[in-house]
């Protein structure tokens, strides 16, 4: 299955019988991350949830409500601006949707490029490539 370059966003949901129409639920975190507007008209594609979609490179599978995919890969580089330290003295970058991505190493304010080494579902951990 081929995937428009146009897709906004993608999760699992189950269809509500209210009576006269039936209801599939965005997640609010559609809306909250910017993604979807509440006040817009989209299209909607709805796919068996026995199936993943294919890719050419990955199989994207359902994803609870909740869990949202990362938006970094391994072995992904990536331009980062630090924007704090952590706890353990590491420097915290933030992506797309506030997603944190940690280098250690790295310095308040530094601009760095970093390779992803690590993706878990609400973090990954970059390593220093080269200062920018």
């Amino acid at each position: 299955m081929e995937i428009s370059d146009q897709l906004l966003c993608l999760f699992s949901a189950d269809i509500r019988d209210e009576g006269d129409r039936y209801v599939v639920e965005v997640p609010r975190r559609e809306v909250e991350t910017g993604a979807v507007d509440s006040d817009s008209t989209y299209r909607v594609a709805l796919i068996s949830a026995d199936e993943g979609i294919e890719t050419d490179e990955e199989t994207v599978s359902d994803t609870p409500p909740d869990q949202p995919q990362p938006p970094v890969e391994p072995g992904e580089t990536r331009y980062v601006e630090i924007e704090d330290i952590g706890k353990q003295g590491d420097g915290i970058a933030r992506v797309e949707r506030g997603y944190v991505i940690i280098v250690p190493g790295a310095e308040i304010d530094e601009r760095v490029k970093i390779e992803v080494t690590e993706v878990k579902s609400n973090f990954a951990v970059g390593e220093i490539i080269d200062d920018v």
